[in-house]
């Protein structure tokens, strides 16, 4: 059975330390209440005042530190967008072997959708309500990503180690088996760890065929 959405989480682990460059306690609680909020009902049923709520704040509150409500998603799908492209460079680069690298690459991805489910449910299925401007800052990473992964997969065909009938395709089925886990994950159903070296075996046997 396809699992479901996941209902609304307590906040995954430590998502205010994920933003380092706000240097106010305060509007990092405001942006992990807005992530629950948004998780919870959807950025067009947030109001500024559930966030500000959220946060154990006045209802104005939001406005001091954001100008608007969707500057505080775009935060949050930047973030977002950002860790998980980093996160997979840095875990593919003391590998040299194709299999280890996408291995790894794939372990990497996979926890960090699960540690941080909630807030990559937000930065995933509420692009839409980005401004164009904003929207085009984070497609221009999720596109980074893609080729990223695209580059891996072909290092693969290349050397020999991989057989796929489209690099393309590889890379798209693999990139969506991990950022659905931030749609089904719930803390206590999966140990993050395990999962992601789970899906790590999967996509090597995907590209290896063993």
């Amino acid at each position: 059975m396809t699992p479901g959405p996941a209902p609304a989480a307590s906040l995954d682990e430590s998502v205010a330390a994920l933003f380092p460059d706000v240097t106010s306690d305060v509007a990092r609680r405001l942006i992990a209440s807005a992530v629950d909020c948004f998780a919870t009902r959807g950025y067009h049923g947030t109001t500024t005042r559930d966030i500000s709520e959220g946060a154990g704040l006045s209802p104005a509150a939001l406005y001091v530190h954001f100008s608007t409500k969707e500057q505080v998603l775009f935060q949050c799908s930047l973030v977002g967008h950002q860790g998980v492209l980093t996160a997979i460079r840095a875990a593919v680069s003391e590998h040299t072997a194709p299999a280890d690298r996408l291995r790894e690459l794939v372990r990497a991805f996979t926890l960090w959708h699960a540690r941080y489910h909630t807030m990559c449910r937000v930065a995933q299925y509420e692009l839409s309500a980005l401004t164009p401007e904003h929207h085009e800052t984070v497609a221009v990473i999720r596109r980074d990503t893609e080729r990223f992964v695209r580059e891996e997969i072909q290092r693969g065909v290349d050397s020999g180690d991989f057989v796929v009938p489209e690099v393309s395709s590889a890379a798209l089925a693999i990139l969506s088996m991990g950022i659905d886990v931030a749609r089904w994950f719930q803390p206590g159903r999966a140990d993050p760890a395990t999962l992601a070296d789970h899906y790590a075996a999967l996509a090597t046997a995907m590209v290896t065929g063993t």
